[in-house]
């Protein structure tokens, strides 16, 4: 049966008093994940309110001076400037506030200024702001909008004069709660231009609209950026393209061809396209999920048309896709590339090796040739040999009966002779043999 410890009691070491809360630690990983979920909070918005807002694309080394500019700003308010190694910053200075936040590959300014000026996008929202600041802003400027939320309706002479007579985009969003127009146009003044008008919007829902806002304006605008770089590398793709399709039909055609300066050109195409693919893979991947966040973008938007005007979410898929396509495709034409060349390769180097073979066969067949040839020399030279040998101790064996009959002994020397011929040869060829079979046995001794 457990034991049960009444309030006040003291319990053994390692269990917890009843009444007590138990505690447990929080390591650092744990609570950078858990304030992550929490960074970047939608603002509240009241209405009527103007916005500024810009994005610029930073480089690593210019993160620095990005964050002096920031400190720069906060003193001439007077403010507290952010921590060096903040990635957000939300500060009220007086007469405006700041949204600052650090992303990825770009940092976002938003100026939030309550109430709207004599007229629509005359930079109520940063009056206070010196033009200095905007001269000097470190990185590259990639998208710039002034956006009002207001409660009275515009007439459609209103609307056109806002956007300078631009089409208007615009649409019923947020379950009928607000009407939002665009024309997502660089304006006179170098900025974009949004309206919302709300209907019934609270605070909350005013910041979360204005923020879905600038950030389908922001993240179409960084989705974009491939496209040039896609449209610059297409003629040198088809070049490649054209490349391999002359390999293949030198690999394919009949007559004389040289294996080894058709791999060699091989290896040079495929060098290029692995170059190209690591240059462009980081690029045309974040153009992917800047166009898949603008799409849920629009999603959240739950626009209903408006009678005479093109909804946003038409007008942004239809503009943007297409870009995005075709940044795609030459993704895709490049690792279409990269197999057909591995595959031409493969082809290659398979006919490189069996010509390799035909060779290697061809010269065993020559060394075996050459082995017979030798094999014959060899015994002629040894039957050769055979018959000099005999022919040197027939010789010693005439001086051997020359001598026994001066010596008395009467010999027949030409029945000897006779008699000795095959013996000689037979003890000659025998000893041969058996010389060749030891020198063939005895190992080689490497000279020092």
């Amino acid at each position: 049966m457990p034991f049960i410890y009444s309030s006040g009691s003291k319990s053994p070491a390692g269990t917890t008093v009843q009444g007590e809360r138990p505690r447990v630690s929080v390591s650092a990983l744990r609570q950078q994940i858990s304030q992550e979920l929490h960074n970047r909070p939608s603002p509240q918005v009241h209405v009527p309110t103007s916005i500024t807002h810009i994005a610029v694309r930073l480089s690593e080394k210019e993160r620095h001076d990005e964050f002096q500019q920031i400190v720069s700003l906060c003193q001439r308010h007077n403010v507290n400037p952010p921590s060096a190694e903040a990635s957000c910053y939300y500060q009220d200075f007086g007469g405006f506030e700041l949204r600052w936040e650090r992303h990825l590959e770009f940092s976002s300014y938003s100026f939030i200024r309550k109430g709207i000026g004599r007229t629509l996008f005359d930079g109520y929202a940063i009056a206070y702001v010196p033009q200095e600041w905007f001269d000097n802003i470190v990185g590259e400027l990639v998208s710039a909008v002034n956006l009002v939320i207001g409660e009275e309706a515009l007439a459609e002479q209103a609307l056109y004069h806002a956007f300078e007579g631009h089409q208007v985009l615009g649409s019923t969003v947020a379950d009928n709660r607000a009407t939002v127009y665009a024309s997502f146009r660089i304006h006179s003044d170098g900025f974009g231009r949004i309206i919302i008008q709300s209907h019934k919007l609270n605070n909350y829902q005013a910041g979360r609209l204005m923020q879905r806002m600038l950030e389908i304006q922001t993240y179409q605008m960084m989705a974009l950026l491939s496209l040039p770089i896609a449209r610059s590398l297409a003629p040198k793709v088809a070049k490649m393209e054209y490349d391999l399709v002359e390999i293949n039909q030198q690999m394919a055609g009949i007559g004389e061809k040289n294996d080894s300066e058709m791999l060699d050109k091989l290896s040079d195409l495929a060098g290029k396209t692995e170059q190209l693919i690591s240059d462009i893979s980081y690029r045309f991947s974040a153009t992917n999920a800047y166009y898949e966040l603008v799409c849920a973008r629009l999603e959240q938007l739950k626009e209903v048309d408006i009678e005479g005007i093109e909804r946003i979410n038409e007008f942004v898929t239809r503009r943007l896709s297409p870009g995005i396509r075709t940044c795609q495709a030459l993704s895709v034409r490049l690792e279409e590339l990269t197999r057909r060349i591995a595959r031409a390769s493969s082809l290659l180097r398979t006919r490189v090796d069996l010509t390799i073979e035909q060779q290697n066969q061809q010269l065993l067949s020559a060394i075996n040739q050459r082995g017979e040839v030798q094999l014959r020399l060899q015994q002629m030279v040894e039957g050769v040999s055979i018959a000099a040998m005999a022919y040197y101790l027939m010789g010693l064996l005439d001086y051997i009966l020359d001598a026994a009959n001066i010596s008395g002994f009467h010999v027949n020397k030409i029945l000897v002779k006779g008699f000795a011929v095959p013996i000689i040869l037979c003890l000659t060829w025998l000893l041969l043999r058996l010389a060749i079979s030891y020198i063939k046995k005895s190992p080689i001794t490497p000279l020092k």
